[in-house]
C-alpha cells in the first residue's frame, strides 16, 4: 500500500525529517527490511536517518495504516446508511488525527438503544428540531401537540427532546474539540476507595490517596502508577473540569451556531446542555485524554527505559580491563583496536586471514603480538554483521 501523501506530509512534520525519507523508510518497511537494517544499511536510502528516527517513522507507519482500514468500515457503513455525501467523504479521507476520525464518524455510528433513541421511536424527533434550530419561543405549548398514546404529558415530550438535543451536541466534532482542549489543561485528580482501606496491597499507592497534578505537567511514572491503582481499584480519578464553565462554553457556542434563543426555549436549551456534559460528554472525553496522556507517558517511560539501557550496554562488561575488539570481515578484513583500561585506543589495525588474501601465518602473529605489546586482558570479538 503506498502511503497518502497528507500521512507522510505529517509524519514529516511531526518529527522533523524531509518528505523523502519518510516516503523512502516506508517502501523499506513494506519490503520487509527491520528497523535495524535501514538505519545501519540504508543510509542512502534514509538520509542518514538513525535508529530512533526510523523507529519514529515504524511507529506512525503502523498507526496510518491501521487508520486507513478504520477509514474504510467507517465508510462502508455510513454508505450503507445512504448518508455518505462528497464532503463528507472527503473530510473522512484527509483526516490524520484518530479523534477527528472518531468525531465524524460518532453521529453515523449504530447505537445502543439510548434515551435520545426511544425519544425519537415516541415520534419527538420534528419538536427536537424545532427547538434546535430557535424556530419555537414557548417550547410547552409546542410539546403539547406530542402529548398521545405514546407521550403522556408535555413534560415528557420536553424531556424526550431534551434527550436528542443532548446527543446532538454530544456527537457534536465542534463542541467536542472545544472541550477536549479545555480537559488538556486541567488536573487530574485521584481519591481511595473503600477497597484501598480493605487491602494492604493498596499500601504502596498511599501517595496518591488524595492525590491532584496538572495533567500536562504530570510525570510519566507517576501518572501510570495513579493509572495501575485505578485498575486494581484502589483509586477513583478525574479531571477537575469546571462542569458549569464547560456548560457555559457549549451553550455559547450553540448560540453563535443558532441564535439566542427566548426565556423559556433557553431554559431547555440549558438543561439539556447540562445533561450532556453529565451524562455524556464528561465521562467519555475524560476516558479519551487520560488514554492520550497514557500513551504519552507510556514512550516517555520506554526513552527513559532506553536511555537507561544504553548507558548500561555501553559500560565495560567485564570492568576496566585492557581489551581488544574484533570486527569480523572477509574480503575487508578484520578490524582490530586495542583499548586501555578507560577505553581509550592504543592501537588499531587491519588483518586478513581469509581469502582471497589468506594471510593466515602473518594475521596470527600480529594478533599475538598486539596482545603482547598492549598487555591485552580480554578479547571481544563481533558477530560479523
Amino acid at each position: 500500500m503506498n502511503m497518502k501523501n497528507i500521512y507522510i506530509d505529517y509524519i514529516a512534520r511531526a518529527i522533523g525529517v524531509k518528505d523523502w525519507q519518510v516516503e523512502n523508510c516506508v517502501h523499506l518497511f513494506e519490503e520487509g527490511n527491520t528497523i535495524p537494517f535501514i538505519s545501519r544499511y540504508r543510509k542512502e536510502k534514509t538520509g542518514g536517518l538513525d535508529d530512533v528516527a526510523v523507529a519514529e517513522i515504524k511507529h506512525w507507519n503502523d498507526v496510518f495504516t491501521e487508520m486507513e482500514k478504520r477509514k474504510a468500515g467507517i465508510l462502508s457503513t455510513i454508505t450503507e446508511q445512504g448518508k455518505l455525501t462528497d464532503e463528507l467523504r472527503s473530510r473522512i479521507e484527509n483526516c490524520v488525527v484518530a479523534s477527528e476520525l472518531e468525531d465524524l464518524y460518532l453521529p453515523y455510528r449504530p447505537k445502543r438503544r439510548t434515551r435520545a433513541t426511544m425519544a425519537k421511536e415516541k415520534g419527538l424527533e420534528p419538536l427536537a428540531d424545532k427547538m434546535w434550530k430557535v424556530e419555537v419561543a414557548d417550547p410547552e405549548t409546542e410539546a403539547r401537540k406530542y402529548v398521545g398514546d405514546k407521550v403522556g404529558s408535555v413534560e415528557e415530550a420536553l424531556a424526550g427532546a431534551r434527550d436528542i438535543i443532548a446527543e446532538r451536541l454530544s456527537e457534536s466534532q465542534t463542541v467536542r474539540e472545544n472541550l477536549r482542549h479545555i480537559f488538556r489543561t486541567r488536573r487530574i485528580e485521584s481519591k481511595a476507595t473503600k477497597a484501598a482501606s480493605d487491602n494492604a496491597e493498596a499500601s504502596k499507592y498511599r501517595t496518591y490517596f488524595n492525590f491532584s497534578m496538572p495533567l500536562q505537567r504530570i510525570p510519566s511514572h507517576n501518572l501510570l502508577a495513579i493509572l495501575r491503582a485505578e485498575k486494581e481499584g484502589f483509586l477513583s480519578i478525574g479531571l477537575d473540569a469546571d462542569p458549569e464553565k464547560c456548560g457555559n462554553k457549549i451553550y455559547y457556542d450553540f448560540c453563535q451556531e443558532h441564535r439566542y434563543p427566548g426565556a423559556r426555549l433557553a431554559e431547555q436549551i440549558r438543561l439539556a446542555v447540562d445533561d450532556a456534559y453529565k451524562r455524556l460528554l464528561e465521562p467519555s472525553l475524560t476516558n479519551e485524554i487520560v488514554k492520550e496522556a497514557k500513551e504519552k507517558a507510556d514512550i516517555e517511560s520506554i526513552n527513559v527505559f532506553g536511555e537507561n539501557l544504553t548507558q548500561l550496554l555501553l559500560s565495560a562488561p567485564v570492568g576496566q580491563k585492557r581489551t581488544m575488539a574484533i570486527d569480523p570481515g572477509f574480503r575487508n578484513g578484520c578490524k582490530i583496536v586495542c583499548l586501555d583500561e578507560q577505553g581509550n585506543l592504543l592501537h588499531h589495525e587491519i588483518i586478513f586471514p581469509h581469502p582471497p588474501q589468506s594471510e593466515k601465518i602473518k594475521s596470527i602473529m600480529a594478533v599475538a603480538a598486539m596482545i603482547d605489546e598492549y598487555a591485552i586482558e580480554v578479547i571481544a570479538i563481533g558477530n560479523g554483521t
